[in-house]
């Protein structure tokens, strides 16, 4: 029987804008994260206010943007005209105001309904904005989204510009940090699509001449390349493309500078306009599969009001380039049939060397068939009899946004124990534990034929759903859970080299962790430390005084279940995986996982040291007072 409340006028409430952004901040900005993941709240944040920079560049005004982050706390400096000096308040905490509704002023913008600099107000605890223009200066500072002094006109001889500071609010981005990794991969991006802009950040340099041809070029060294970048330009739209010998697909989708990580209708576009392009070319019906596997592309189109899926503009929902304007699908067809056919006609070489990819692409295809199947029955049989996985309830679901799939974890573990110490502990409705029996096979250098034949790879796959790409990716957080020693540590090398070789969207995309796990127990007969370092541990000493009782945790199998759920609840410590423009993937496996070069013979005996462990008082009072 259904519980009777009251429903009067009183429980009809209207909250002020900032109100509304506080207590329902993912509708603005998407989750909220602590920096960990390269989509949380923090990030959005900062690209709200630089989106503003880049729209003044893209109207012709201002060709540097100053970035400055330390401590969590950021400063953001364009030289673009500055906002209007009577509007600097109402542009960043009025709601639907903002110059980007007039189509004449900002055409094929970034950002179109105003909310943005306002999510940034309200979310942070310390907001000023500057504008300058003329020889005059404005300055607002604000808290939480309220006013908190509105400053007189001032005579000034800075140049024109907009200054942005705000210190993201720690009571909603809980133990928030920003990774200089995943800022740096979004300067770059703006760079690329913004080519002659130069960004300053923390004082490196970040600047393009050639766009998207320098994108590909930093993520696809030319020994990678099968064949030479293909980069094509016309009216609102930029393609650069190549094929390597990795598995799967990559792409790099913008819209009107905006980089869209979850893809969309222009995306999809390419991807069949590609295959059509191909196949008439060559005038062969070849298999989809064939011809994008392994492909490596990024494109940018700019479109008249465009209509994401979210506020945090990830995926692209516009069918049209604009008001009267034909559709992206076909838009985006016409210009690769026209432009890359013309290009293979003209590049004999490049046109042999795709068609021999793709030929490649097909003889594995047809190679692996045969043990799919079986591989498949096998995998379904092991998951019923055998107790490899102990699975969760709630599974992700890329295309469904929930926050309940967003928590969805999986802990790959060796041995036993370990496993057993974390099935005990976990949350069974949204952590699941894979148990790995003994070191995995070093994959570097296969095809993806091995994929299938080893038991414990093929159960991983099956287990991830991954066989097919991400689209049916069954957890949102793949944490490589392993032993702090050695062993550990090369169990956790084989696993990357294994995602890395066949599966590298999986790591592009932020979805592969390193879980953190204490390393000391430092406890009195009051109060129990667990401690990640050796600095950690001092502290932890000095703090419960004399002859506290302290465990070096060998293994994850000596940290009994109880104590587990400290680490992987609320305040679990996870590493994420980033993969970087500086260290391309083949470079990096070839390195690490290859057979012995005298290169890192070498580079291991310069660096063999012995570990000292000293710690400095001053580092153990910083320590303390953290």
């Amino acid at each position: 029987m259904a519980r009777k409340s009251n429903y009067t006028e009183e429980n009809i409430k209207s909250l002020e804008w900032r109100e509304h952004i506080r207590i329902r901040p993912g509708m603005y900005i998407g989750k909220l994260g602590d920096g960990s993941s390269m989509d949380d709240g923090i990030y959005v944040l900062l690209k709200e206010v630089i989106d503003n920079s880049i729209d003044e560049f893209m109207m012709g005004f201002g060709k540097q943007i100053d970035i400055d982050i330390e401590d969590g706390k950021v400063r953001v400096r364009d030289f673009g005209r500055g906002i209007p000096l009577g509007k600097v308040v109402d542009c960043v905490a009025r709601m639907n105001t903002g110059a980007k509704y007039d189509s004449k002023a900002f055409q094929k913008s970034v950002g179109l309904n105003g909310v943005g600099t306002k999510a940034v107000n309200a979310l942070s605890t310390y907001f000023k904005v500057q504008s300058i223009r003329d020889g005059k200066t404005k300055v607002a500072e604000f808290n939480k989204g309220e006013l908190l002094k509105e400053h007189r006109l001032a005579k000034t001889q800075e140049e024109n510009g907009t200054i942005t500071y705000f210190e993201p609010d720690n009571s909603i981005f809980k133990k928030y940090k920003y990774r200089p990794e995943f800022i740096e991969t979004r300067i770059w991006n703006y760079a690329y699509l913004n080519s002659g802009l130069t960004i300053n950040f923390n004082g490196k340099k970040y600047f393009s001449k050639k766009g998207l041809y320098d994108l590909l070029s930093r993520k696809v060294t030319e020994e990678e390349q099968r064949y030479p970048i293909i980069h094509l330009k016309g009216e609102d739209i930029e393609v650069a493309m190549t094929h390597t010998n990795q598995y799967g697909e990559e792409y790099y989708s913008f819209v009107n500078g905006q980089y869209t990580t979850q893809g969309g209708t222009h995306q999809g576009a390419f991807r069949e306009a590609v295959v059509k392009t191909v196949r008439d070319f060559y005038k062969k019906s070849f298999d989809v599969a064939d011809i994008r596997t392994a492909i490596t592309a990024a494109i940018s189109i700019r479109v008249q009001e465009p209509v994401f899926e979210s506020q945090t503009k990830t995926k692209l929902g516009s069918i049209t380039m604009g008001p009267k304007e034909p559709t992206v699908k076909a838009f985006i067809l016409d210009f690769l049939k026209r432009e890359l056919d013309n290009y293979l006609h003209k590049n004999p070489k490049v046109a042999d060397a795709l068609l021999k990819r793709i030929l490649q692409s097909e003889r594995e295809r047809k190679e692996i068939a045969g043990i799919k199947k079986l591989a498949r029955t096998r995998a379904k049989k092991a998951n019923l009899h055998n107790k490899k996985l102990r699975d969760c309830r709630i599974h992700y679901n890329a295309k469904k946004k929930d926050a309940r799939f967003e928590e969805s974890t999986i802990f790959i573990t060796e041995g036993d124990s370990a496993s057993g110490s974390l099935t005990k502990a976990r949350d069974v409705q949204t952590q699941a534990v894979f148990s790995l029996r003994g070191k995995p096979l070093n994959t570097y250098n296969k095809t993806k034929k091995i994929v299938y034949e080893n038991e414990e790879f093929n159960l991983l796959q099956h287990a991830l759903n991954i066989e097919d790409g991400l689209d049916g990716l069954r957890y949102n957080k793949v944490v490589i859970a392993t032993d702090a020693d050695v062993d550990g540590m090369h169990i956790r090398l084989l696993l990357m080299t294994f995602f890395l070789q066949f599966f590298p969207d999986l790591v592009r995309t932020g979805h592969i962790y390193i879980l953190e796990t204490p390393l000391f127990r430092v406890r009195n007969k009051k109060e129990t430390i667990y401690c990640y370092s050796e600095k950690e541990k001092r502290v932890a000493m000095k703090k419960l005084g004399k002859n506290p009782e302290v465990t070096r945790f060998k293994g994850l199998g000596e940290i009994s279940p109880d104590e587990f759920e400290d680490f992987i609840g609320k305040g679990m410590r996870l590493d994420p995986v980033v993969m970087t423009d500086d260290s391309p993937t083949q470079t990096l496996l070839k390195y690490y996982m290859g057979t012995n070069t005298p290169e890192r013979q070498t580079f291991i005996i310069d660096n063999l040291r012995v570990e000292e462990d000293v710690v400095e008082d001053e580092e153990v009072e910083a320590l303390e007072e953290a």
